[in-house]
Formats: structure tokens, sequence, C-alpha cells
């Protein structure tokens, strides 16, 4: 595996270690006050970014533009962005961040319906 479907899986699998790390660091503390920004980064870093690196390692005709590499960056920015931005509305300190974090996820998603439309099989 290379290219895109590695960068999606590796970027997934470095996200869902980092979300099991704060998982038990938060039930060794008792403290869940911040299981909404835990919960995103499993969510939109592990299930979303193996579901777009499985598809397009099954589907390499879906590599074939700058798009899909954009779908990439754009979706790795929302995740960085919308994990401690959700943490901070938790905690009080402002949701600017969620809320860009969400229209970059939005976005990512709506990006691979695009890559997902251009590279279905045409009968």
């Amino acid at each position: 595996m290379r290219g895109i479907s590695f960068a999606f899986l590796l970027s997934g699998t470095i996200a869902v270690l980092i979300g099991m790390a704060w998982g038990i660091q938060m039930s060794a503390s008792a403290d869940h006050t911040l299981s909404p920004a835990h919960a995103h980064l499993n969510l939109l870093g592990w299930v979303s970014f193996a579901i777009y690196g499985f598809y397009y390692h099954l589907v390499p005709a879906a590599t074939a533009s700058r798009l899909a590499w954009a779908h990439f960056g754009v979706a790795l920015l929302g995740l960085v962005v919308i994990v401690p931005g959700i943490a901070m509305a938790v905690t009080g300190a402002g949701e600017t961040l969620a809320k860009i974090g969400s229209m970059l996820s939005i976005l990512s998603a709506l990006m691979f319906l695009i890559v997902l439309w251009r590279s279905r099989a045409v009968p």
C-alpha cells in the first residue's frame, strides 16, 4: 500500500492510538469532561480515515486527480482543528476552532463524495 491510501491509514492509526491513550487517561482520572473531543478524534480520525484509505486502495482510479490529495489535506486539517476546538468549546474557551474544524470536516466529506462520484464504475 502506498500513496494516499497509506497516508490516510497512517494518519488514522496515529489518531486512534492518541484517542485510546486519551481514553485511558480520562478513565484513570475519572474526568470525562473532554469525551466529546475524544469521540471525534476516534470517529473522524480512525473510522473516517480508514474508510477513505481503504476506498482509495480498492479503487485506484479514485486517486487519479489532484482532488484526492486535496481531500486528504482538508480531512487532516479538519481533524487537527476540530478536536482541540471541541475541547475548547467544552471547557468554555470558545467555539471558533470547533466551528472551523466542523466546516473543514464537512468539506472533506463533500470532496470524498465528488471523488466517489467521479470514480464510479460506468456500465
